[in-house]
């Protein structure tokens, strides 16, 4: 049993629309988005938690056997159906084991099925002796994934069955749920009340649910036959009458499912496909699970591990192209809302992203038209050139090129870097100026456009003689991390943080030279980096927390003043390979950085890397258990960075489409 009493580690399952199921492997629910049926109403976003879960149990022998667990208030955990797990696998997809005693064990699945709202649980007895039943109550809110959910008189228990269907439509306005099974259905509403979630318990929030039960599904176990209960946001098959048809539709999602899993040839490949997801007729990816939907930061960051490493590069011209329809006045947007609003811009090197994407993608695909058709490919170009006229002249939120050739950017009040946390109105860390990283992107993006444009090659030359007489700190062997601070002449931000590796490593063409970049990779190894990435800020710096943890506005301040992030991990060793010669012997010292993170696939989100860690020992994983860049950054250097390299300098490995 003390195995699987641990809440730490949890599984996920996603529909390839934005939708998701998750959960703990003990599971028992953690956080207000563990769910069976969670679902995108206008994909990737509008997402509804239609079915938390459910409660589930055996009856044989004249015994009750519990198969799952639930916290409830104050901390009870009951029934404890974890003393009977045994086993669990989550490739290809999450699989428990449960013991019956000496009445033999049954198995338990979950799967979604890709490009549909619908989830497919199935058990399994391997063995048994007498005759055994399986019960289980369905567990439905009908909210929005955000919020949570308490007893009610507007709640419709209402079911609606059609031989073997059963729908259930909670609230108006809210998408039905269509269940199909080969077990029988008994109507009996209950509401089962106080579930505690701890995870939104250490973060000072609301933690507390109440979920209803419209009735009970139960089966008559036989060895080696699946019991088959289908949830969908989608009216079931047609053709599904009884409980042959049932089995035989499970059996073909199932199958279709394995070969559509087993086309990925390894695990990290079939995590990174969670994550790329439809928009509108296009692809687009979601940031993190469980509580982001799609950013252009993180899309174009991620996009270059989760797509181009991987061979997929239809789905990289697809989510580049439907991004570019959104550029406004020079910029792609930082995120689309949940539901209701229009694209937040507000981000100034999500564009400078885009063009390092696009780029990259055009690169690895070379002259097939098949890949990058000429249409696609102009259509990137004029995107790239949108965006470089914009920021010359000028833009949102204060951004423009000053006379320096050096890109200036932000207001008051403005978080317009990746370090965007903020507390009320509050910029935690406003870099309000000329940001490193953002001028290593912007001369990346410079030198890009400038193989096609003299206009933009001079003003490439004009902005790296700049970028290194004016970031360099002698006496830190280092870069500063902000200059022109609030857009005043000469002040700079001193601190030590990780964004000066950009200039460095992470980008196609590295902008400080030979010794300083040496300088730049050790003094960073040496202040910033831990076993799952790097801090974001030094040790012993003014405002430094070395632990993310407490309720939301300590965390929020907590986020880039120390907090790692693995998928910086990616710029940092590159930069490391290209200060210290890039050979395969090098390429295998190097792989000593990825140990710690390949350890940690099996820690948090099961087959997925976090996204942030604790600043100090043990280096505790935070945050999104399922985070995109994390996973991209780390296959990206396992394949491409630190893989055997062929004569264009890719990954040899990298399927060409």
């Amino acid at each position: 049993m003390s195995a699987w009493t641990g809440d730490e580690r949890e599984w996920l399952e996603t529909d390839g629309l934005g939708g998701f199921a998750s959960g703990t492997v003990n599971g028992v629910r953690t956080r207000r988005y563990h769910g069976l049926l969670l679902v995108a109403t206008a994909p990737p976003v509008g997402r509804m938690m239609l079915v938390n879960g459910f409660d589930a149990w055996v009856e044989i022998g004249g015994r009750r056997i519990a198969l799952t667990s639930h916290r409830y208030v104050p901390g009870v955990i009951h029934p404890d159906g974890r003393s009977q797990l045994v086993a669990f696998s989550h490739d290809p997809w999450p699989r428990w084991t449960y013991t019956l005693d000496e009445a033999g064990a049954i198995v338990q699945e979950v799967v979604l099925v890709h490009d549909r709202p619908t989830a497919l649980v199935a058990w399994t007895l391997q063995s048994g002796a007498g005759p055994a039943r399986l019960v289980v109550r369905p567990l439905l809110s009908g909210r929005d994934y955000h919020a949570l959910h308490r007893e009610n008189p507007l709640f419709d228990f209402e079911a609606t069955t059609q031989a073997a269907a059963v729908t259930w439509a909670p609230y108006a306005g809210v998408p039905a749920v269509h269940s199909t099974s080969n077990g029988a259905y008994r109507h009996d509403p209950l509401w089962y009340r106080q579930f505690e979630y701890t995870e939104e318990r250490a973060r000072g929030l609301d933690h507390v649910e109440d979920l209803a039960s419209p009735g009970e599904l139960s089966w008559a176990l036989t060895p080696g036959r699946r019991s088959v209960w289908m949830l969908s946001a989608q009216p079931g098959h047609p053709a599904i009458a009884n409980n042959d048809d049932v089995e035989a539709a499970a059996e073909s999602y199932l199958a279709a499912e394995a070969r559509r899993r087993a086309a990925f040839t390894q695990p990290l490949e079939r995590a990174a496909d969670a994550y790329i997801v439809r928009r509108g007729l296009g692809r687009t990816i979601v940031a993190g699970y469980p509580w982001f939907t799609d950013w252009g930061r993180d899309t174009f960051i991620a996009l270059r591990g989760l797509a181009l490493t991987l061979g997929r590069l239809e789905d990289a011209r697809d989510i580049l192209l439907e991004w570019s329809g959104a550029i406004s006045e020079g910029m792609v947007p930082n995120r689309f809302p949940d539901a209701g609003a229009a694209p937040e811009f507000n981000a100034v090197d999500a564009s400078l992203w885009f063009i390092v994407a696009a780029y990259e993608l055009e690169r690895a695909a070379g002259k097939r038209s098949d890949l990058l058709p000429a249409a696609a490919r102009r259509r990137l170009r004029e995107s790239t050139e949108l965006v470089l006229v914009a920021y010359d002249s000028g833009t949102r939120y204060g951004i423009h090129r000053d006379e320096d050739g050096l890109l200036a950017a932000g207001e008051p009040g403005a978080a317009l870097t990746w370090m965007d946390a903020r507390i009320d109105d509050v910029v935690v860390t406003p870099r309000v100026g000329k940001p490193v990283e953002v001028n290593a992107l912007w001369l990346n993006a410079l030198r890009i456009a400038g193989h096609r444009s003299h206009r933009w090659r001079a003003l490439y030359e004009q902005g790296r003689s700049a970028f290194v007489a004016r970031f360099w700190n002698e006496s830190a062997g280092a870069l500063y991390d902000v200059i022109d601070v609030d857009h005043d002449r000469g002040v700079v931000d001193v601190s030590l943080r990780p964004n000066q590796i950009f200039a460095v490593g992470g980008l196609p063409f590295p902008v400080v030279p030979g010794r300083l970049a040496r300088r730049i990779v050790e003094t960073v190894e040496q202040h910033l980096l831990t076993p799952l990435g790097l801090r974001t800020l030094a040790p012993g710096s003014p405002g430094y927390v070395g632990r993310y943890e407490g309720e939301v506005r300590t965390r929020d301040a907590a986020y880039h003043q120390g907090t790692v992030w693995p998928w910086l991990l990616g710029p940092f060793v590159e930069a490391w390979l290209r200060v210290h010669g890039d050979t395969r012997a090098n390429r295998v010292i190097a792989r000593r950085f990825l140990d710690p993170l390949r350890a940690h696939l099996g820690a948090a989100g099961l087959g997925h890397v976090s996204e942030i860690a604790d600043a100090e020992p043990p280096f505790v994983p935070r945050g999104c258990p399922f985070q995109a860049w994390s996973l991209g950054e780390l296959l990206r250097l396992d394949r491409d960075v630190l893989g055997e390299r062929d004569v264009a300098g890719r990954g040899a490995g990298r399927r060409r489409g």
